[in-house]
């Protein structure tokens, strides 16, 4: 006898009669000697449904303060959602002779931090549910919601929390970490974890199986079948998941984690979040200042590199006041200066200048989930102004964080790393993720994402001095806001450009804080855009394979669709482009990697994202 935690998302359960089906496969599954317990999301597009209705009855234009007053509120009405579900479901079940019982997420006591509308999962307590089972019962526990702690007693309150959108996935990871299941089921429209949206490439290829650093990847930039703090508890605590299709019998895809760190139950997601620091002095650091904004510029740079041999590490293209320029700055192997300089010279892409710097290091954290934790960026950013570094680049991905230094920084960084983090330092000077394919024949890109829900800010004239970023992002981080891709921009003045993205419900309150804290801190305007996409490519063999980078850019080029930010990782390059290009960039990529299959995926629920 095996226990069982299945996860069905919304679509699976968006109406009476998938809730019908999905009782059915319950049904099958206890029937064949298991226990279960059923997590399940709001049905259909009710907690869409639930945003609008708040916005409608609310001003979007408020205060701070304002805005923390209503996140309580919006938590009581969106746990409402599921709760719709659980009740039905346990319904179904009983009409058929299952017994089974419905449970929210204070009732089950999913215990979060004391933080509404994207709380963190302390630890769950399983006594409920295992009483539950003991008695033969199916359990059926509202995911995305919890309650939270009281800061003052340490104890459960009463007070509703949610986990943000997608939170149901966490939800049921997590109590499958807590009750120690055999298998974790996350249950969805589409059959596995799948090259792409079938929704926009009906050919998108299914997946047999992914690693745990690829799928947080993926799905960090949007791709919705798994939320990326469910895989970080997978991860962090051995849970065996399977993506599976709730209309299929497939055997879907399998979630690998070759490496398993040590969870805390009584953290679940409060846990060590950095593992590792690297230090890498083999680079050497170039750049193309005030160069044309115009499709193709980074496709013949980077193509031109390629043919060359040239193996390029991290790349960086920001935001730029000046507009009609970019600045593009990567890095590359020591051993490979003397070409790269060359062919950077020789471009006649019209940059005003070019740039090259022997003397630096790259510096890296490494971890799971760290960039949606507001405040580890921050710490880092924070560790090196402490010790008088300056940041002269930032890269960031789900599982590293990267700033190239002075090289003769490299020393004091590490230590200041040590200090802030309390990890060992990576036997290796190269940077590298931590699970990287080493075959040879394995496709260098595994999959294609397109994150439509972010937005972008920009914080312009920032002095090139050491402590910048982290009083920045400090700013952040006592809002409660996650960041994503984050870039700091190549100059040759004495000032740099730093933008990120961050979801687009949190652009207001970001964009608010940081512009009340220009006056002090002293850099110029701060500007968003809420009509980007980020389409990226996710591959752990690419760091292998020279030129990935640039066939992406090159398929854009063909297409005339600008590239307006780049940021890279080992296993991850990511492009932000127009919004009304997004669909065209992300097939144009799918086709240049050649990851369709020979059948079209059919999605039941058949809406665009």
């Amino acid at each position: 006898m095996a226990l069982i935690v299945q996860k069905y998302g919304g679509s699976s359960v968006a109406d009476a009669d998938r809730i019908k089906a999905v009782r059915d496969r319950i049904k099958r599954t206890v029937d064949a000697g298991n226990q279960v317990v059923v997590v399940v999301s709001a049905m259909g597009k009710t907690t869409d449904g639930l945003v609008a209705l708040a916005n409608a009855v609310s001003n979007s234009h408020l205060s701070l303060s304002t805005m923390a007053a209503q996140e309580r509120e919006m938590d009581l009405l969106l746990a409402t959602g599921e709760q719709v579900t659980i009740a039905l479901l346990s319904m179904a079940l009983q009409a058929v002779g299952q017994p089974a019982i419905a449970m929210n997420g204070s009732q089950v006591r999913v215990v979060t931090e004391a933080n509404h509308t994207r709380a963190r999962i302390l630890y769950v307590e399983p006594e409920a549910i295992q009483a539950a089972l003991n008695l033969g019962k199916v359990v059926i526990v509202a995911g995305f919601q919890g309650v939270a702690v009281d800061p003052q007693t340490g104890k459960p309150s009463t007070e509703i929390t949610t986990l943000g959108r997608g939170g149901s996935d966490t939800s049921a990871v997590a109590i499958a970490a807590a009750i120690k299941a055999d298998i974790c089921e996350i249950y969805t429209d589409v059959p596995g974890i799948l090259t792409t949206d079938p929704r926009i490439v009906p050919k998108a290829q299914l997946l047999t199986e992914i690693t745990c650093d690829e799928m947080l990847e993926l799905a960090s930039l949007g791709a919705k079948v798994l939320h990326p703090r469910s895989v970080e508890i997978a991860r962090n605590f051995g849970v065996k998941m399977c993506v599976r299709s709730s209309w299929l019998e497939d055997a879907g895809t399998v979630i690998t984690a070759p490496r398993l760190s040590t969870g805390n139950l009584e953290a679940l997601e409060v846990n060590r979040f950095v593992e590792g620091i690297s230090i890498d002095y083999d680079q050497v650091k170039i750049a193309l200042l005030q160069v044309p904004d115009r499709p193709g510029i980074a496709s013949q740079l980077f193509q031109s590199l390629a043919s060359q041999g040239v193996n390029v590490d991290l790349i960086i293209q920001a935001v730029q006041e000046t507009e009609g320029v970019n600045d593009i700055a990567f890095t590359i192997p020591q051993s490979h200066l003397q070409m790269a300089e060359v062919v950077s010279r020789s471009l006649e892409i019209g940059a005003r200048s070019v740039t090259v710097d022997s003397n630096v290091a790259k510096i890296s954290i490494v971890g799971v989930g760290m960039i949606g934790r507001p405040g580890v960026a921050a710490q880092m950013f924070s560790a090196l102004a402490d010790a008088g570094i300056n940041i002269q680049m930032i890269s960031t991905s789900e599982i590293k964080i990267s700033c190239v230094i002075a090289a003769n920084d490299g020393e004091a960084a590490i230590a200041a790393m040590q200090t802030a983090f309390n990890v060992p330092v990576q036997s290796s000077h190269r940077a590298c993720e931590f699970s990287q394919s080493t075959d040879d024949h394995h496709a260098p890109v595994c999959g294609v994402a397109l994150d439509r829900h972010r937005a972008r800010i920009a914080v312009e004239q920032v002095p090139d001095r050491p402590g910048m970023a982290a009083e920045i992002f400090e700013q952040l981080v006592a809002q409660n806001i996650s960041i994503d891709t984050i870039v700091q921009s190549q100059s040759d003045r004495d000032v740099n450009e730093i933008a990120f993205t961050v979801a687009i419900a949190d652009v207001d309150k970001a964009e608010t804080a940081l512009k009340n804290y220009a006056p002090i801190l002293g850099y110029g305007a701060v500007t968003s855009d809420r009509h980007i996409c980020k389409v990226s490519i996710v591959g752990a063999n690419m760091v292998h394979q020279s030129g990935i980078a640039a066939r992406m850019f090159s398929a854009l080029a063909e297409a005339d669709i600008n590239i307006e930010m780049i940021a890279t990782s080992e296993i991850k390059v990511s492009c932000v482009v127009r919004e009304h290009q997004a669909e065209s960039a992300l097939k144009l990529i799918h086709q240049e990697f050649g990851l369709s299959g020979d059948r079209a995926i059919e999605v039941p629920s058949a809406t665009k994202p």
